[in-house]
């Protein structure tokens, strides 16, 4: 069984073979302890990247103090390296979900780049997380289950154990002599996925005994039917122009138009594989939303609220602006020394390329009536400019406007407009990262 085991976890990290390092999530618990101990020993005979392991405290229950000891010995016993990192679980309606939020962003910050985290998920968590989703109401994605691998901070997670058994597991631990922890709050059913593997699972099994093999065949088909919708959802994607960028700055959009023409299905399909990095996903209810917002009149301005942000309509497109990013206050500022760049108050910052005009000078924003007076034009309305420049009415009330007593000197995004006859200058604007933090 053992060679079985190590020939299967070979297979599966033949694509990561030349990574920089793989770190085990190591828990203590038998799914981990076996991940761990099955790759010493591999690295043994085999040219392996690097393997530590890393143990997520999270501080809720006072047995779990000893955790960390008991890793660390078993660690020791292995030759491998060991960091603990100490986490803060945010109080909340949930806190199975807390804890994994605060677990897996300490893992994402422990890898660098093309780094490698393995779990040791299996097959019966598989079964256990699509019947959950199942519960939930989930769709194709959801009911496909764990991803065998995917993104996480600038490495990879990797679940390489999602084709064995538990079952499979514990006999490999036994014979090896294996110690490992076990967490008392598994057997609360007021949890969840406890409740789910205690009491939902076992009666299953009891009638239909292939029942986590079969539920985990269906998450496999469900997950080739997810990859086929995903390149559907990129063909209609890139006929629907999107795009990360606007001039410059961070800002998603899709061209509304070329959405329509596809069918509801479809049109849902490709807003969930665009929005999926960018927000928690609406439920099926709030995609009326969408709807609103597709069918409003040309000059309209209607806003569909998200979780993590917001999307509206300008210009034909369908734009997000991610909850930080909402979160503006314009402030004035003096630029007293602009030679320097200015840090602009929640608005990135600005820069002068060449020699900076004379001063005193001021960063402002728009109120109503400003006006600027151009060379050869004469004096033009902003809200003119800005309609000639299609700037999306959403973002003029963030752009940084460059004043000199009250003489508008300059706007950021609009690089052309000449307020000077020969002026040696041009306003850069970093804009702030329109990131709602999701991956």
């Amino acid at each position: 069984m053992s060679a079985d085991f190590e020939s299967r976890l070979l297979n599966f990290l033949a694509p990561w073979r030349h990574a920089p390092v793989w770190r085990v999530a190591f828990s203590g618990g038998l799914d981990s302890t076996v991940l761990l101990h099955l790759l010493a020993q591999l690295a043994h005979r085999e040219a392996l990247p690097p393997i530590s392991a890393i143990h997520v405290h999270h501080g809720l229950q006072a047995v779990a103090d000893s955790w960390p000891e008991h890793c660390q010995r078993f660690c020791d016993s292995l030759g491998i390296a060991l960091q603990v990192a100490r986490v803060q679980v945010d109080d909340g309606a949930s806190l199975e979900r807390a804890a994994r939020e605060a677990r897996y962003a300490a893992f994402a910050a422990a890898l660098g780049e093309g780094e490698c985290l393995l779990t040791g998920q299996h097959r019966d968590d598989q079964a256990e997380t699509v019947l959950f989703r199942l519960f939930r109401g989930a769709g194709v994605r959801g009911l496909s289950g764990m991803a065998a691998s995917r993104p996480l901070g600038a490495g990879t997670l990797l679940r390489p154990m999602l084709g064995l058994n538990r079952a499979e597991l514990e006999r490999y631990a036994r014979r090896q002599g294996l110690s490992w922890v076990e967490d008392p709050s598994n057997a609360s059913n007021d949890f969840d996925r406890n409740y789910l593997r205690n009491q939902v699972l076992p009666g299953i099994i009891r009638r239909w005994p292939a029942a986590v093999e079969t539920i985990a065949r269906s998450a496999e088909h469900l997950a080739e039917a997810d990859g086929l919708l995903g390149e559907l959802a990129q063909n209609d994607l890139i006929c629907a122009g999107a795009r990360n960028e606007y001039i410059g700055m961070q800002l998603p959009s899709l061209a509304i138009a070329a959405l329509a023409e596809l069918s509801e299905s479809r049109q849902r399909n490709a807003l969930r594989h665009w929005l999926a990095p960018l927000a928690r996903l609406p439920d099926s209810a709030h995609w009326a939303g969408w709807r609103d917002l597709r069918d409003a009149r040309e000059d309209a301005e209607p806003i569909w609220r998200l979780a993590d942000g917001e999307l509206r309509r300008a210009h034909g497109r369908l734009w997000w602006l991610a909850s930080p990013w909402l979160g503006f206050v314009p402030r004035n500022q003096a630029w007293p020394d602009p030679a320097r760049p200015l840090s602009l108050a929640g608005n990135g910052s600005l820069r002068f390329d060449g020699e900076p005009p004379g001063g005193p000078l001021e960063v402002r924003y728009r109120q109503a009536g400003e006006a600027m007076a151009l060379a050869g034009r004469g004096s033009r309305d902003l809200k003119r400019l800005l309609n000639e420049a299609a700037v999306p009415a959403f973002l003029r009330g963030r752009l940084p406007l460059l004043w000199r007593a009250d003489e508008l000197l300059g706007v950021a995004l609009l690089p052309d407009l000449q307020v000077e006859v020969g002026q040696g200058w041009t306003l850069r604007w970093t804009p702030p990262t329109n990131d709602s933090g999701l991956s």
